[in-house]
């Protein structure tokens, strides 16, 4: 049955930005889609016939491309997602990108080019890697091997980027806005993982490793070659330099400063998740 076009779908409902956004947005009283493969009706980027009900009465979308918007196909999905969206009467679309990648820019424009209204999330790497994510299991076992040498990156906190994509989802100030998001401070990986051992009382070392023996690494442990191919690029070549300048899109966007690396180590500590059990 037609609902009233005033949901709001959030993709990725259940990735580190999806599932804030989410939360802010049930806690605010406001209509949630959850944009996901669990979901009822459920949401799949592989399989485009469950975009259509996903799509039904939404007034607005948070598009989070998973795994990546640099993998080979992204783009035209990106593309036929978008038509289809903007076909079913979506009139705002939210776009989470990242620094960098030359996909992730061919990606903004088609949505900047749809017809209807836009904000573009263009943010750095982020904090909760370290504590949501692959990095989280060699940090508990003391030590975070990566292919990246002394790279400082800006690393964003994904807080800031859901309270934005929150704002740009439900209010007029950010229309046709790209919000390049970073943290305010540049760290390397080394830096990064020494405030981490600091704010937890830990011994917790980084090791740069050559790119050719990390591939040999994720071959062992059996990832799939594309995701292998994606970790090896956004390290080596996104993670070059490029991105080691600070913007202020937080600051344009919030009215305030971007949250900065030590405030989240504090408050992630507090959860004892990088206290190793064993």
């Amino acid at each position: 049955m037609k609902t009233t076009q005033d949901t709001l779908l959030v993709l990725g409902a259940t990735g580190k930005t999806g599932r804030r956004i989410t939360q802010h947005l049930q806690a605010a009283g406001l209509p949630v889609r959850l944009g996901s493969r669990g979901a009822n009706p459920p949401f799949d980027w592989e399989n485009r016939r469950t975009w259509d009900a996903a799509l039904d009465g939404v007034h607005a979308v948070y598009i989070s491309y998973q795994p990546d918007l640099a993998v080979p196909g992204a783009l035209d999905t990106i593309q036929a997602f978008t038509n289809l969206a903007v076909k079913r009467g979506v009139g705002k679309l939210v776009l989470l990108s990242g620094r960098g990648e030359v996909e992730a820019e061919q990606a903004e424009r088609v949505i900047q080019n749809s017809g209807v209204d836009w904000t573009i999330l263009r943010a750095s790497w982020f904090f909760q890697n370290f504590s949501e994510a692959h990095f989280l299991e060699p940090i508990l076992e003391g030590e975070l091997a990566l292919p990246v040498g002394n790279i400082a990156e800006p690393f964003v906190d994904v807080e800031d980027i859901a309270e934005i994509a929150v704002q740009a989802l439900t209010q007029p100030g950010h229309s046709r806005q790209l919000y390049e998001l970073t943290g305010p401070r540049a760290l390397t990986f080394a830096q990064a993982v020494e405030e981490i051992a600091q704010g937890t009382g830990r011994e917790i070392s980084f090791v740069a490793v050559p790119p050719d023996a990390y591939r040999q690494a994720l071959e062992q442990a059996q990832l799939p070659a594309q995701s292998i191919d994606l970790v090896l690029y956004l390290f080596t070549t996104v993670l070059d330099g490029r991105n080691t300048p600070l913007a202020n899109g937080v600051q344009r966007a919030l009215g305030r400063p971007a949250r900065d690396f030590n405030d989240y180590v504090r408050r992630t500590a507090a959860t004892k998740i990088w206290q190793n059990q064993v």
